[in-house]
């Protein structure tokens, strides 16, 4: 499905609340984000044509639904990142992740509890 950075920002956006109108939309963006109603009614027909969002027409006004849940398309993205990067091994990806990315122990200690019982349940 391969969204832009641009269009990450539009779906977390509507993930916090849906349906919702391009003006609620704005007020989910980020607080740096400063995109125009244009911009963000743009990018929010271009994700339609994609078949990522509905689109419903209520009193004038187009309500947008995501079609796909945001856990769903996190996994599609890591999916294909892994493959592209990594060439669909994950292993050195986590390798990278504990070895090479500035991790808070915690964060680290997560990551090992998480293994550890995605390991007992495989």
């Amino acid at each position: 499905m391969g969204l832009t950075q641009a269009e990450w920002q539009i779906m977390n956006a509507l993930w916090k609340k849906y349906p919702a109108s391009v003006r609620d939309v704005i007020g989910n963006l980020e607080e740096d984000v400063n995109w125009a109603y244009t911009t963000v009614k743009t990018m929010l027909d271009r994700l339609t044509k994609k078949g990522v969002l509905n689109v419903k027409k209520e009193r004038n006004v187009s309500m947008y639904e995501p079609v796909v849940s945001q856990k769903k398309t996190k996994q599609a993205a890591i999916k294909t990142f892994v493959n592209q990067v990594f060439e669909g091994a994950v292993g050195p990806l986590m390798h990278h992740l504990l070895a090479e990315e500035k991790l808070s122990k915690k964060e680290k200690e997560e990551l090992v509890r998480i293994l550890k019982k995605e390991g007992k349940n495989a």
